[in-house]
């Protein structure tokens, strides 16, 4: 059946979906904070595409837990007991928690240039901006 292959990928079909929203809110929306928003949809779709892809196990863990037993789950337990706890790479987590702070900032800026343009221009479309500029 073809559900099943479309269903095991669909974090990669959502982030094409969040993507294509945010490029079309980017490229045919005149309003600036629309803009802004589309290009805050492609920035979430790109996390999302690295936390999708990042999901790859790395094998076994080498370490036990070394903590009291009440404290871990038994079912945790169970797996490790077993040799089934995989270990998953931490440096994608890293990267979208740094890119997901840099955005912020990008944003936070671009919002400020924004109320700037429309104080000084009195409106928000890049339409007539553009027209005003000369």
């Amino acid at each position: 059946m073809w559900i099943e292959p479309v269903l095991s990928r669909i974090d990669y079909i959502v982030t094409v979906i969040l993507f294509c929203i945010g490029l079309y809110a980017l490229i045919v929306k005149p309003n600036l904070i629309k803009k802004l928003i589309g290009m805050n949809v492609i920035e979430t779709s790109v996390y999302l595409f690295f936390i999708a892809s990042a999901d790859v196990r790395l094998g076994p863990a080498t370490w036990q837990w070394a903590g009291p037993p009440e404290i871990a789950d038994a079912a945790h337990a169970a797996r490790a007991a077993a040799g089934q706890v995989a270990l998953v790479n931490p440096i994608p987590s890293a990267l979208i928690l740094t890119a997901i702070v840099v955005s912020i900032s990008v944003t936070a800026i671009s919002l400020a240039l924004s109320i700037k343009i429309y104080e000084h221009y009195g409106t928000l479309d890049t339409r007539k901006i553009m027209r005003l500029k000369g």
